[in-house]
């Protein structure tokens, strides 16, 4: 008899074990699913002007935006890293784009980036864009995104952020480094790869289920 009961208990043990893990999860689904709002209605591109004369904005597209400002050669370490191991990997993702904003006097430095970044990679580099304006814009947009961190003397900063479909700021509100985690360092490829790279595809993975959730009205 004793034999039994104890039969029926590791039998209940493996069944009921993996239900109330299961259980556990969906219930905290939403908390795992979704990258926090760090702050809202970051200002769009009107300030600015595409390197090709093409219509930019915020709206409606995941940007990963970056303030260059007057400092592109020193950038280029930055920009390497950030299209080796994110562009590469998410810039087939429908409206997915990297927006980098550089002072007027930084065209032809833009030009001579892109084809660096070009060579060698075999990726369409067509949702990198480059955006010019006045340091001050700069800094105004900047000072939009409502974060701790500061921009250099040349309006420029390691860090790049993540803008959501809505032009809101998206990142990390319990960084286990850091508490609220603005932004992302360039520089640091261990930050990339463990922390940027995750988030991007939580928001992803959250406006994939969005949009299934939609289609199945």
């Amino acid at each position: 008899m004793k034999k039994e009961i104890q039969k029926f208990i590791v039998l209940g043990i493996l069944f009921i074990f993996p239900i109330v893990i299961y259980l556990f999860f969906a219930a905290g689904k939403n908390n795992f699913a979704k990258l926090p709002v760090l702050s809202t209605n970051v200002n769009d591109l009107s300030s600015f002007t595409h390197v090709r004369d093409d219509k930019v904005s915020l709206k409606g597209h995941i940007t990963i935006l970056c303030y260059w400002g007057s400092d592109l050669n020193f950038k280029k370490g930055d920009a390497f890293n950030l299209n080796q191991k994110i562009y590469k990997r998410f810039y087939e993702f429908k409206d997915f784009q990297f927006v980098a904003l550089v002072t007027t006097d930084q065209i032809e430095k833009v030009n001579v980036l892109k084809q660096e970044l070009s060579k060698g990679v075999g990726t369409d580099l067509k949702n990198w864009k480059f955006m010019t304006g006045e340091a001050k814009s700069i800094q105004d947009h900047f000072n939009s995104l409502k974060t701790s961190i500061k921009l250099d003397s040349k309006f420029s900063t390691p860090y790049v952020f993540i803008i959501d479909r809505n032009g809101h700021l998206r990142g990390r509100d319990d960084d286990e480094d850091v508490g609220t985690l603005f932004g992302y360092n360039a520089q640091s490829v261990a930050e990339i790869n463990n922390k940027m790279e995750d988030d991007i595809k939580v928001i992803l993975a959250e406006y994939r289920l969005a949009l299934k959730k939609y289609s199945r009205r």
